[in-house]
């Protein structure tokens, strides 16, 4: 080895000892900033379970269907040799049994679930996480929300009660803890993040509800339907519901708040208010009013502004009545501006049963003002 081999040998040496006395301590510094403060063995998964879980309820539901056994009973020309009265004695019953989730928020035997979960059931079975057994009434319904009421006699006994949460404090990024009975798997946890706040059912494509609901991407399976959906805290921020079987990888849940809006209506059985003008419409714009006025097979011209356009008024409705009609584009509700159907249906929902919205509207090129009437939505 010559003196310049030494030399370089020497100085590679030396240079991996400073690096290496250097990475240790950056790595020493890294490690500690790094630590928690604190530590503790059990997750706030396991927190928020614990002190929500045991107000989770099972709801098994039957109910029997009437049907015929042979469809030549229906048969007009059967039918008239033999009358009603054989083809209604050639029935055939069939129960059908459903499952769905459900929570304890008094004590006192009131657990809230989905509409859908327990709709025209006739026996109503609900399945504590301990293993008592009530049999439940069901209070009140609405199918617009998908939000039931249940009662069970709690017969002094103590029930578990879930803590409701604010569902206006919620953020996208926030944790998502849905507990239910997936697929009858009682006692099922998923766990995930809030993906999206105010999802509109039309954006959803669910055209028959009227909520805006929270999104997440906890797993939310059929069984799931009724349970709560819980924040890092274990307070509940909202209802699960599975009524999109070909949503992959993402769930919607009621907020808390408007449950809250609900409940004692449920509870005592009245009728829960939805206030409707009876129109079918869509946002249009300048740009998608002009591209339809171009096509020779347009069904009707669209004045080319921005608003709501009437598809279709549903007869016997207070539209009609009011004077609205197909292609006119609704620019302004009581003075204030309309930029698209999610926004005129919330100004609908939100005034109330019998109250007098003024419209104003294009009809072609002619503006008009409307007085219409709000009635509840059937």
């Amino acid at each position: 080895m010559n003196i310049r081999q030494f030399i370089n040998l020497f100085s590679a040496l030396c240079m991996g000892v400073i690096i290496a006395f250097s990475g240790s301590g950056i790595n020493s510094l890294t490690a500690q900033a790094q630590i928690p403060v604190n530590i503790t063995t059990e997750s706030f998964v396991a927190l928020a379970v614990e002190k929500t879980g045991d107000s989770v309820v099972r709801i098994d539901t039957e109910k029997v269907i009437t049907r015929s056994i042979e469809p030549m009973f229906e048969d007009p020309f059967f039918r008239q040799f033999f009358g009603d009265g054989f083809r209604n004695s050639m029935t055939q019953e069939r129960k059908v049994t459903g499952l769905g989730s459900g929570f304890i928020v008094d004590s006192r035997g009131i657990i809230l679930t989905n509409a859908h979960v327990v709709s025209d059931a006739d026996k109503v079975t609900v399945t504590l996480k301990d293993g008592r057994i009530f049999e439940g009434e069901v209070k009140g319904t609405d199918v617009i929300t998908d939000l039931a009421v249940i009662k069970v006699n709690s017969q002094g006994q103590n029930l578990p009660v879930a803590t409701l949460g604010d569902s206006s404090q919620v953020k996208v990024g926030d944790w998502a803890i849905a507990v239910g009975n997936p697929l009858g798997l009682d006692n099922t946890v998923t766990l995930g993040i809030i993906s999206t706040l105010h999802r509109s059912s039309s954006e959803v494509g669910i055209f028959d509800k009227r909520i805006d609901f929270l999104q997440t991407d906890a797993a939310i399976n059929p069984g799931n339907s009724g349970g709560p959906l819980l924040n890092a805290q274990g307070e509940v921020i909202g209802i699960n519901t599975a009524i999109r079987a070909d949503a992959m990888g993402i769930g919607f849940a009621i907020p808390i708040n408007k449950v809250k809006q609900l409940q004692t209506i449920l509870a005592e059985g009245k009728e829960v208010p939805h206030p409707s003008i009876g129109i079918q419409m869509v946002k249009v714009t300048p740009e998608l009013a002009r591209e339809n006025n171009r096509d020779a097979n347009a069904t009707f011209l669209i004045p080319e502004v921005e608003g709501v356009l009437v598809v279709r008024v549903l007869p016997e409705t207070p539209a009609e009545k009011g004077g609205i009609r197909r292609a006119d584009v609704i620019l302004k509700v009581n003075n204030q501006i309309i930029k698209d159907a999610n926004q005129l249906q919330q100004l609908v929902e939100n005034s109330g049963i019998n109250q007098s919205l003024k419209f104003s509207i294009l009809r072609g090129e002619q503006k008009l003002d409307l007085n219409i009437t709000t009635a509840q939505l059937r």
